[in-house]
């Protein structure tokens, strides 16, 4: 039975009539070559699907793998195991995806507490890392005998130190400012404007301005580990130029993809699951009539709840 969802809940979800249209716009391992890849969904184990897309392929990889946690993904059991265990499932793809990154491409990995430390080794094998970033996620259940699991890690690497692209004036930040300070009447920092006192600051590696999808947000979908488009903005904008190639060799329900074409970038996306497969290619149809970004406006990405139009979207 389909799930009764309440009116104003706007999770993206697939239609029966939608179903065989969008399936036919992926590629599966019998219609794929290396020449019809660029804006594609690849449906399909990644492993597999590797040896179809070529070396020094994309300017910018992002990947979020399963976690070290025993987790259903839509009937796909992905179990938690040791950590040397987890490590090896790790080097069983790894060096084969860096392989498709450029040399002077840049790549980044999502993770949390539990496998980010096997990240890491697993990563200084094939590159150097860069920086490792560190979400706020303030979705999540709390825990008598434990501190609730708040944060998420990126790992942020590149093939060569000395040679990636960096943008650090495409992800500025605009926070509100609580004391505004002024010199002889004027602000000292900050902008006066109709929606209030803000500053332009650099970003850091802690970020605390993501929200987690949830229903009542226009890009949700049923998919459990989610990420959001505002914080794959960030990455995209920072590490890749227009019409660069996003590569995502677990795809998920698409959202490296759909913000690599939001953001006028080529993509290219590999997942297993055809459930999610199919809501990534609807999601990208979608992005056609709306390239909005919750969070981000007018260049610069807002502090949470700091913008009356960002708390309607």
């Amino acid at each position: 039975m389909q799930e009764s969802r309440a009116a104003n809940n706007r999770t993206i979800t697939l239609e029966n009539s939608e179903m065989e249209g969008l399936k036919r716009e992926l590629l599966t391992p019998q219609n794929i070559t290396s020449a019809n890849i660029v804006n594609k969904i690849l449906c399909g184990d990644t492993l597999e699907l590797l040896k179809n897309i070529p070396d020094k392929f994309a300017d910018l990889i992002i990947i979020d793998p399963p976690y070290n946690l025993t987790k259903n993904f839509n009937g796909v059991q992905f179990n938690a195991r040791s950590e040397s265990n987890y490590e090896d499932y790790l080097l069983s793809w790894f060096p084969e995806v860096c392989k498709k990154l450029k040399d002077n491409g840049s790549l980044y990995m999502c993770g949390d507490w539990k496998c980010t430390a096997a990240m890491q080794r697993v990563i200084e094998q094939e590159l150097t890392i860069i920086n490792r970033i560190t979400w706020q996620r303030e979705k999540g259940r709390g825990a008598k005998n434990n501190w609730k699991n708040g944060m998420e890690d990126i790992w942020f690497a590149v093939k060569n130190p000395h040679d990636y692209y960096f943008n650090v004036e495409a992800v500025m930040m605009k926070r509100k400012v609580i004391a505004p300070y002024k010199i002889d009447g004027k602000p000292k920092d900050w902008e006066e404007s109709e929606e209030g006192n803000f500053r332009l600051t650099c970003p850091s590696n802690f970020w605390d301005d993501i929200s987690i999808p949830f229903w009542s947000m226009s890009e949700n979908t049923d998919h459990p580990t989610q990420k959001s488009e505002k914080l794959y903005a960030k990455l995209i904008l920072a590490s890749s130029k227009p019409d660069d190639m996003v590569f995502d060799p677990f795809l998920g329900s698409g959202t490296a993809c759909v913000v690599a074409k939001k953001l006028n970038r080529r993509f290219c996306g590999i997942e297993l699951n055809e459930e999610y497969c199919l809501l990534a290619q609807k999601r990208l149809h979608m992005a056609d009539a709306d390239k909005t970004i919750q969070g981000y406006t007018e260049g610069v990405f807002w502090e949470r709840n700091t913008l009356s139009q960002q708390k309607r979207v």
